[in-house]
């Protein structure tokens, strides 16, 4: 039997010296050879060399990054018979057979299989982050000389599907979501689930971290394996999950209401029979009383996954005839989900009836503590609640309006795309369907004006940027012209300190002038493009200037603060969106 040492050391971390450990290992046992691996080792070329002189050795392999091409072992062996092989972990780790199938004798041996990689991203809104880490996973993928396939659960439904066949086949698998993602697609394969944050920016990380897990047990014997690397299982990645399913139904509601307005004029609803009265059956009386019960559903989901529907949907249309709103709304969704996951786990029933858990017992307990709580607990002291902060942004005086603004503005880039950045869109959205409009607009204004101010900059500034950042404005651009927030993110990740204040201080006067000149918006999303539709934005001048004035704001800061581009870095550009 053909025998050999390994001596694997490597700055990359325990992660990388594991899988190359197990890489190894497995080839050498298919291939029917006696090898010793080491790891870790303090002194690894000093090592090699002396293991070297042994002459019943066929192969020392020094497996580490940045180590010296050691001399040939010419000094025990003629080089003809050299038995000392360096190379680095990473290539080891995906091609052991090449170093051990090289010195060692030929036995029959099958190829080590390729490391194929399986993902799927997806993001409350289903249009930035979705898409930034599925690119972000596919170049770390690429770079590793991985096989990997993503599939996007974005605004247009899932793209890129995955097979059953090549879930099957995988190595690994990972989720990287912020949202409630269905993981029973995976229950033999390893799986790890994120954030598309994690995804985003450390691809190669979370790679080697779903390869490094355990291999799982076929699914006959145990449920689906699921090991999550940074836990975001609370009420955060469930609201957003509802936000997600609802922003359909609000944006073409508000069109709807919109577009009535625009045909009919403002009392469009009160003429029975014209286009403009069906337009807004189907956007104000329809859509509108719908949302908050989807809002409420698929918190509860993304809390009790389906069980959690039922009573969500009726607490949620509780909310709406109770007169609690989308405050109502929320609250129905998280006591939904909460208190059927209570039932579904505490509640032991004998095998033979626990088909009937999820159909009968589950909906009709679940919904009858649910409508009981939002009748007689919930629902008016909620409806009193939020009828005082209605009456109180339809009545803002111009100075609080202003200071809301402000708020609301230097919210929506202080993360862009964030839990700050999504709380302020969340509180703005809402309150759509109570017929308050003006924190919408300050919203969507704030968050326009990070990307737009930074393309801008690029223009302005030109020393400021290196050619690749130049180039990225343009594409930034695009992004911040269709409100999508998340396009400043790669120059705010290169310079935090002095990108994000910039932009936090255009996107408050942005949102503060909105605010104060009484602009109001019917839709939650759409960038510039809503411009164009009659009576989307009332105030469109004003509103346009809102959004000019914090683009340059912004634009000017970052020329005064930040430092001249001094070499070329490379930026990654959100091509992808």
């Amino acid at each position: 039997m053909a025998k050999g040492i390994a001596i694997l050391s490597s700055k990359l971390g325990e992660t990388h010296l594991r899988l190359a450990e197990e890489a190894l290992k497995d080839t050498a046992a298919r291939r029917g050879y006696d090898l010793e691996i080491r790891i870790g080792v303090a002194h690894a070329a000093q090592m090699a060399q002396a293991e070297a002189q042994q002459p019943n050795l066929d192969l020392i392999l020094l497996a580490g990054e940045s180590l010296p091409v050691a001399a040939s072992a010419s000094n025990a062996k003629p080089a003809s018979q050299s038995n000392l092989i360096c190379a680095p972990v990473s290539e080891v780790i995906r091609h052991p057979e090449q170093f051990l199938g090289g010195a060692l004798p030929a036995q029959p041996a099958a190829p080590a299989p390729a490391i194929r990689l399986v993902a799927i991203t997806s993001c409350p809104t289903g249009i930035a982050h979705t898409f930034m880490a599925a690119a972000a996973l596919q170049k770390a993928g690429a770079e590793l000389g991985y096989e990997i396939k993503v599939e996007t659960q974005g605004s247009v439904g899932a793209k890129n599907t995955l097979t059953e066949e090549e879930i099957r086949n995988c190595s690994a698998a990972l989720i990287a979501a912020d949202t409630h993602v269905d993981a029973s697609r995976f229950a033999d394969v390893r799986l790890l689930t994120t954030s598309t944050n994690d995804a985003i920016h450390h691809g190669k990380d979370v790679i080697a971290q779903a390869l490094a897990l355990p291999a799982p047990v076929p699914s006959s014997a145990h449920p689906v394996l699921k090991v999550e690397r940074k836990p975001r299982t609370g009420a955060y990645k469930h609201l957003m999950t509802g936000v997600s399913y609802m922003l359909p139904l609000v944006t073409a509601g508000g069109l709807m209401i919109a577009l009535a307005f625009a045909i009919g004029g403002i009392h469009a609803g009160d003429q029975t029979g014209t286009l403009g009265w069906a337009l807004m059956q189907i956007g104000g009386a329809t859509a509108f009383k719908l949302y908050i019960a989807v809002l409420s559903a698929y918190i509860a989901f993304s809390i009790a996954d389906r069980p959690g529907l039922c009573p969500g949907l009726v607490g949620g249309m509780m909310a709406m005839t109770l007169g609690a709103g989308f405050l109502g709304g929320i609250l129905s969704g998280f006591l939904a989900g909460y208190v059927t996951k209570f039932l579904n786990d505490k509640l032991p029933l004998p095998e033979s009836l626990s088909g009937l858990k999820p159909v009968l017992i589950l909906p009709v307990l679940s919904t009858l503590v649910v409508g009981l709580a939002m009748i007689f607990v919930i629902g008016g002291p909620v409806k009193i609640a939020l009828g005082a902060l209605t009456t109180w942004l339809s009545g803002m005086q111009q100075g609080s309006a202003l200071l809301l603004g402000l708020l609301l503005g230097g919210m929506m880039a202080f993360d862009m795309g964030g839990p700050v950045n999504k709380a302020a869109y969340t509180f703005s959205v809402g309150l759509l369907a109570s017929s308050v409009y003006g924190p919408m607009a300050a919203v969507m204004a704030a968050g326009m004006t990070p990307p737009l101010g930074i393309a801008l900059a690029t223009l302005l500034f030109k020393k400021r940027f290196t050619t690749l950042e130049r180039e990225g404005g343009k594409v930034t651009a695009i992004l911040g012209l269709s409100f999508i927030s998340e396009g400043a993110i790669p120059f705010a990740a290169a310079d935090p300190f002095r990108v994000i204040p910039c932009l936090m201080l255009g996107s408050a006067v942005a949102g503060a002038i909105s605010m104060a000149s009484g602009c109001q918006l019917m839709v939650p999303h759409g960038g510039v493009f809503v411009l164009f539709i009659p009576n989307a934005v009332t105030g469109l001048a004003k509103y346009a200037l809102a959004i000019v004035c914090g683009s340059l704001i912004s634009a000017l800061s970052l020329g005064i603060v930040k430092r001249s581009a001094v070499k070329t870095e490379k930026v990654p550009l959100p091509s992808t969106i």
